[in-house]
């Protein structure tokens, strides 16, 4: 395959799979049953390969910051691989690892105004609480917690012009807040918490939208250093996707009334490939990346058609694994946040949604390409070994594969 100036892969191989649907289904044969279930065989290669870049990546983060303590590019973000890899293969080794690395986040928070479970200091505050969990150290576990929650009234009211979006807005502190339900209980922080900031971020919405006149249009819109951004790490499919998870938003009639018609604005900025803009403005149909492009809008999309039923949302997700398929294999590496890996969750988005088979089969070949890792003349990130740039983001992905039904794109997917 060969490169555009964009630093994507032209579609050559993909297309050809794509077009012959039969071909395709016959090599699944070899990748897993009409179950879902990976063979034996394919299932192997991926824990040989986990445990090889894993050593690879023990060994490269020796010469790792040791000052970051964020889950994006720090030691946060390691620790939450080895607790996934304690979830998958349920080894303690495993948890051990993790509680290692998230005890040297927890010893250099930034401290600062960042509140986020990427970027900031709740990220490693969370992480901690379940790995302290898991310990069954409950004192520990609670203190976390504690210090999580005092950021909480500061992120409802805004103060220190915290943006709505993911990587550092309010999207990503309440990230934090459903992580640890999901992993302790959905009971551990009362709804009411979730719901306070999801509320905020629909009045934040709702000044902008009025401040711009696009009420009719969008009764919802945010910003991002001045850039009203589309995708799911700093703009508006990021944020509708969690306001449209159920109960988090408390008055439902908030929901159809405001979230509805501004997700459809989203779906009008649709390019005639099905792919979507970086920013609302931005004619140029480049970026097929988790953090701006199909491969992030697509998770908006299925939660849509969850809530609403409408099929168009079905059509226009489907429409965006077309795009992943044909352009998501990037020159800019193996990683979550735009690289193979993170793209590659679309078409397990995909499956969950459709249990068609090509989307699995989609994603094993994405996997394929992984497993090659170094051997495509790749870049090399600034964080060559962290989560959401690096090595580490890969072996989550592909470790997550295992379990097709229960895979979820780490840090953002609920």
């Amino acid at each position: 395959m060969e490169y555009t100036k964009s630093g994507r892969v032209n579609g050559g191989d993909a297309e050809e799979a794509s077009n012959n649907i039969n071909k395709a289904i016959c090599t699944t044969q070899a990748l897993f049953d009409s179950g879902g279930k990976l063979t034996s065989e394919f299932a192997q290669r991926l824990s040989n390969k986990v445990s090889q870049l894993l050593a690879v990546m023990e060994d490269g983060l020796n010469s790792a910051d040791p000052r970051n303590c964020t889950s994006y590019t720090g030691w946060a973000g390691i620790a939450l691989l080895y607790l996934h890899l304690h979830n998958v293969f349920r080894e303690d080794t495993f948890l051990h690892r993790a509680l290692d690395y998230v005890s040297r986040s927890l010893k250099c928070l930034t401290r600062r105004h960042d509140v986020t479970f990427l970027c900031g200091d709740a990220g490693p505050l969370a992480v901690a609480a379940v790995v302290y969990y898991r310990l069954q150290r409950g004192q520990e576990t609670d203190e976390c917690i504690n210090r999580l929650l005092q950021d909480h009234q500061r992120v409802v009211e805004g103060s220190g012009g915290l943006p709505d979006e993911l990587l550092y807005g309010r999207m990503g502190y309440l990230y934090s807040l459903v992580f640890i339900n999901q992993q302790l209980g959905h009971d551990r922080i009362p709804l009411q918490y979730i719901q306070q900031v999801s509320e905020a971020v629909l009045v934040s919405g709702d000044h902008l939208s009025r401040k711009f006149r696009i009420q009719n249009q969008s009764p919802l819109m945010y910003e991002w250093y001045q850039e009203q951004y589309v995708g799911a790490a700093h703009g508006l499919a990021g944020i509708y996707y969690y306001l449209m998870q159920p109960g988090f938003v408390a008055l439902e009639e908030h929901v159809h009334r405001l979230v509805k018609p501004s997700v459809n604005h989203v779906c009008r900025l649709k390019f005639p490939t099905g792919n979507y803009p970086p920013c609302i403005g931005d004619d140029r149909d480049l970026l097929v990346h988790w953090c701006h492009g199909s491969p992030g809008v697509i998770y908006m999309l299925l939660q849509a058609y969850k809530v609403f039923g409408i099929a168009q949302y079905l059509e226009f997700a489907l429409q965006c694994g077309e795009v992943v398929w044909r352009w998501g294999l990037l020159k800019k590496g193996y990683g979550l946040c735009h690289g193979a890996a993170g793209n590659a969750y679309a078409f397990l988005a995909l499956y969950r949604h459709t249990q068609d088979p090509k989307h699995l089969y989609r994603a094993c070949m994405f996997a394929d390409w992984c497993m090659n890792y170094g051997k495509h003349g790749c870049r090399t990130p600034d964080t060559p070994f962290s989560l959401f740039e690096g090595m580490a983001g890969t072996i989550y992905f592909l470790a997550d594969l295992l379990q097709p039904m229960k895979a979820r794109f780490p840090a953002f997917e609920v």
